[in-house]
């Protein structure tokens, strides 16, 4: 894959990550206290499904940030390998990653071979 195809494709996929980041914390976690988020529900005995629901789903938000941010930063390593010369290229044999595989995950740094997952 060219340099200039390889910058816009990791360019598109680092706005979208960055709006679905966005997106999270506007949405989902927002700038108030978990506390406020279900100011609604009583802190009391009587409700402890209901605040362990919105608890489990204020973790789970800041989870979904958390892979987003990593994610992040993966492309933006990505785009330094580029930099370099060596994007494309796979970190364990050296051997070109296929086009396919850039396209489906443009911030790959493995062969399908040699992606640590598979191990």
């Amino acid at each position: 894959m060219d340099e200039r195809r390889a910058r816009e494709l990791l360019g598109a996929e680092q706005e979208r990550v960055a709006r679905l980041i966005d997106d999270v914390r506007t949405n989902d976690i927002g700038d108030t206290s978990e506390g406020d988020q279900v100011s609604e529900l009583s802190s009391a005995d009587q409700h402890p499904a209901d605040l362990g629901t919105e608890t489990f789903e204020r973790e789970k938000d800041f989870s979904i940030l958390e892979s987003l941010e990593h994610e992040l930063a993966e492309l933006e390593a990505a785009l330094r390998r580029v930099d370099e010369g060596t994007y494309g290229r796979c970190g364990a044999c050296g051997n070109e990653i296929p086009a396919e595989r850039l396209a489906a995950v443009p911030a790959a740094r493995f062969c399908v071979d040699h992606e640590p997952a598979r191990r």
